[in-house]
């Protein structure tokens, strides 16, 4: 990769995540609209100069659109944190943190602008009837849904709809050439915010979290209690890049590991009112140890089990300064389908921290600091992270920790090069999994023979693949240097293998092979690991 793209990769990758970083928690809302939204002048004068433009202005305006734009340049000024969310967004965003929504079950590309399978749900609506890997929906009842360049959303809207209603399929499966129809029963399909969990080594089991939604506490339950039944007496939690979403959800998930009474955080209002959220005698997980991992687009609720460990001195924090968000929100409807997502308070940890980056600049500045990181040197080393102070705090046992812009681990591990980073931009963007799939769009019956264990353990990307990859790249003018990173680029490909022939599980614990963070882990709990390590490298000198 030439000197332009080293500086390009890490502002690219920095800046879409640095964006998506504003969830915050939902707690309960009793005011009444009438307590909240009495008349006064200031209202009066918006509502007029809307009406003023609706009935009186010369040309034809959509209204709707300017309050849309009025509602964003208020919260602009408020923090960056407090969103307006439009109606035509609503259904998503509630999707996304229900942990569900009604369909038909598929994972699925627009290929050669027709819908082909990836793969399906387990137990899913299209998994129960038989649709396969590789078949194309071409109709949905009277639809057409090939040749026409719908987009995914479109797609999706055509083939989503009310739980219990029925939608029949034209399908065409490519392996034998036939035509077929299907009546499949919408129903419930979940949105998995426990991404994998599987056994890291003989004792320590891992969770990987990507959110915190409705569904995530009861997902986080069975993944650990499965982990438990197969020998797990450690926990590795893998909070990076996971944005936060419910406050009460964080609460739940830290108090497994907490002793009853401690305490998990308190929020502050405008008004200096204080509520204290304590562990309580439920925890599962409590006296065992636990890695939970972060990163600099860790934030909200996987700041908030974060700083609940650390400051009560359980378990160890491995990775990067977490993103710094400090503040909670609280969803309120609009009364036209719309919401705001309005800061409502800002939480501190049991140490009395608050984390939360200051905002006072505006929000492009806020941003600025953290996308700073990639050129700053923190992300490489942990003696530039710059910290004050009147922000240090001490825990029970003695632990100095900081406030002021992000959880600070105990164990530092550094960031990838800018190769390697561009790597897992490009797999979690998608990249490795649409070259995958036109692979085995070609032949899918090369893998039937192969239990997923053979796969694990016998199977190796051969040179053959890995140049078709570097041809697929170099078609879309992706610009990299393949062969200095072929392993990587050959263990990135077999994961995303196993993912569309397996499950996301094995997929994780492929790439999870040379994961730094999770080395690291593995030679925190097994210290003669590092006492080896450390003499190879002193004999090499």
């Amino acid at each position: 990769m030439n000197k332009k793209h080293n500086y390009l990769w890490p502002i690219i990758i920095a800046s879409a995540l640095a964006i998506g970083v504003f969830v915050g928690g939902k707690l309960h809302f009793n005011d009444s609209p009438e307590k909240l939204f009495t008349t006064n002048s200031k209202k009066d004068k918006l509502n007029r100069l809307i009406d003023y433009i609706d009935y009186e202005y010369v040309d034809e305006i959509d209204t709707d659109s300017i309050v849309d734009v009025t509602v964003n340049n208020i919260l602009e000024k408020l923090d960056p944190h407090s969103v307006y969310i439009p109606e035509r967004e609503m259904d998503k965003v509630s999707e996304n943190m229900k942990g569900d929504f009604v369909g038909i079950g598929i994972n699925f590309y627009a290929y050669r602008d027709t819908i082909s399978v990836i793969k399906t749900i387990d137990d899913g609506p299209s998994f129960l009837n038989g649709i396969l890997p590789g078949d194309r929906i071409l109709m949905a009842d009277n639809d057409t849904l090939f040749g026409r360049n719908l987009g995914s959303e479109s797609i999706v809207n055509r083939l989503k709809g009310k739980r219990g209603s029925y939608v029949k399929l034209m399908v065409y499966r490519k392996d034998n050439g036939k035509f077929f129809t299907v009546n499949l029963k919408r129903d419930l399909i979940p949105i998995k915010s426990v991404v994998a969990h599987y056994m890291l080594t003989e004792d320590i089991g891992y969770i990987q979290v990507n959110r915190f939604a409705e569904s995530t506490y009861k997902e986080f339950k069975t993944a650990l209690n499965a982990l438990e039944k197969q020998g797990a007496k450690k926990i590795t939690l893998d909070l990076r890049d996971n944005p936060g979403g419910y406050l009460g959800i964080a609460e739940q998930m830290a108090d497994e590991f907490l002793e009853e009474d401690k305490v998990i955080l308190f929020t502050k209002n405008k008004k200096g009112k204080i509520d204290t959220a304590y562990a309580t005698n439920k925890g599962s997980f409590e006296d065992k140890p636990v890695y939970i991992l972060i990163n600099e687009r860790s934030a909200s609720a996987s700041e908030i089990i974060a700083g609940a460990l650390q400051d009560n001195d359980v378990g160890t924090i491995v990775g990067r300064r977490s993103f710094g968000k400090g503040l909670v929100q609280r969803e309120m409807e609009l009364g036209d389908g719309s919401a705001v997502r309005l800061t409502v308070s800002r939480y501190y940890t049991p140490t009395g921290r608050s984390i939360q980056n200051s905002y006072s600049k505006g929000n492009k500045s806020y941003y600025k600091k953290y996308t700073d990181r990639y050129s700053n040197g923190e992300l490489v080393s942990a003696d530039s992270i710059k910290v004050a102070d009147s922000l240090k705090f001490k825990t029970p046992k003695g632990k100095i920790v900081y406030g002021g812009g992000g959880i600070i681990p105990d164990i530092f591990v550094p960031i990838g090069s800018n190769e390697e980073e561009a790597l897992e931009s490009m797999d979690s963007m998608g990249f490795f999994s649409r070259f995958i799939f036109e692979y085995l769009d070609e032949d899918r019956q090369q893998f039937n023979h192969l239990s997923m264990n053979d796969f694990m353990n016998d199977y190796n990307v051969d040179d053959i693949l890995f140049e078709s990859f570097v041809d697929f790249s170099v078609k879309r003018n992706l610009k990299l240097n393949f062969y200095d990173y072929e392993n990587q680029i050959k263990l990135y490909l077999k994961a995303a293998l196993a993912e569309q022939l397996y499950n996301s599980n094995l997929y994780a614990k492929i790439k999870g092979q040379t994961d730094p963070m999770l080395k690291k882990v593995i030679m925190l709990d097994n210290p003669a690991i590092q006492d080896n390590e450390a003499a190879a490298i002193e004999s090499q000198n």
